[in-house]
């Protein structure tokens, strides 16, 4: 199953290694892996994506805290993140074809980053999902080349996680009463 580990830690050489070691060494293939700053200066932000079962996790998470260089470790569930990728694509766009191909791409809400004569780089940014998506439409058109970033994510801060919170959308009955 995937699993999204946050990590924030001090920001100094070798943490990186530490971090990836500890996880490579268990035997755990990290799917994605995303180092950025953070509002905190001397702090970065690690987004590991792994494949492994729910205990191994547990396990991954509190080896994780005992890395002096850590201060924060998290293990966001699926339902609770958000989580976000970038994506970039070539795709075959020759002139007669390349009215199609941006009105597909407009579907997907993406930005035209680079046009040639033959072909067209669009920029996208959503979840996994969204970029195979996205690659399925294109590939009739020719998909020459593409990358991924690694997913960043945060812990969702909307409604829905304070269970004291009343219901903003009652139903029918609970107004009539």
């Amino acid at each position: 199953m995937r699993h999204t580990i946050s990590v924030l830690a001090e920001d100094r050489p070798g943490v990186l290694a530490r971090l990836a070691g500890l996880v490579s060494r268990r035997g755990y293939n990290v799917s994605s892996l995303s180092v950025g700053a953070t509002e905190q200066p001397n702090f970065s932000r690690f987004t590991l994506v792994v494949k492994a079962e729910a205990g191994a996790v547990r396990q991954m998470v509190h080896q994780l805290e005992k890395l002096v260089e850590t201060v924060d470790v998290r293990h966001l569930a699926s339902g609770n993140l958000v989580e976000r990728q970038l994506f970039l694509v070539k795709v075959r766009a020759p002139l007669e074809q390349r009215a199609a191909v941006l009105q597909t791409a407009g579907i997907f809400r993406c930005r035209v980053v680079d046009m040639g004569r033959d072909a067209v780089v669009f920029e996208l940014t959503g979840d996994q999902g969204k970029g195979r998506a996205f690659l399925e439409a294109m590939r009739p058109f020719g998909v020459l080349e593409a990358v991924t970033s690694g997913a960043v994510a945060l812990e969702r801060v909307g409604f829905g996680q304070d269970e004291e919170l009343e219901d903003p959308f009652p139903s029918a009955a609970a107004l009539t009463a």
